[in-house]
C-alpha cells in the first residue's frame, strides 16, 4: 500500500477528527473511505458523460416518456 501527504484546511481536519471520532475509526480509514466514494462517483459520471455524448444513444423525450409511464398505472 502506498503512502501519500496531503495538505488541508485545518477546518477539514477537524470534520474529518470529529467524524472519526464519531464512527470510531482512524482519520486515514475516514480519508481512505471518501477518495474511494469520490472515485466511484466519477467513474460513474465518467460513464454518464460518455453516453451523453454517444450519437447513436437514443435521446428520450421527457413529454412521451411520462405520458407512457402514467399511462401504464
Amino acid at each position: 500500500m502506498s503512502q501519500i501527504t496531503a495538505r488541508l484546511p485545518d477546518e477539514m481536519v477537524t470534520a474529518i477528527d470529529n467524524a472519526a471520532q464519531a464512527l470510531h475509526r482512524s482519520r486515514a480509514d475516514i480519508i481512505r473511505k471518501s477518495i474511494e466514494r469520490y472515485l466511484e462517483d466519477f467513474d460513474d459520471l465518467s460513464i454518464a458523460i460518455d453516453r451523453l455524448r454517444d450519437p447513436s444513444d437514443e435521446v428520450l423525450d421527457w413529454e412521451k416518456a411520462k405520458h407512457d409511464i402514467l399511462a401504464a398505472d
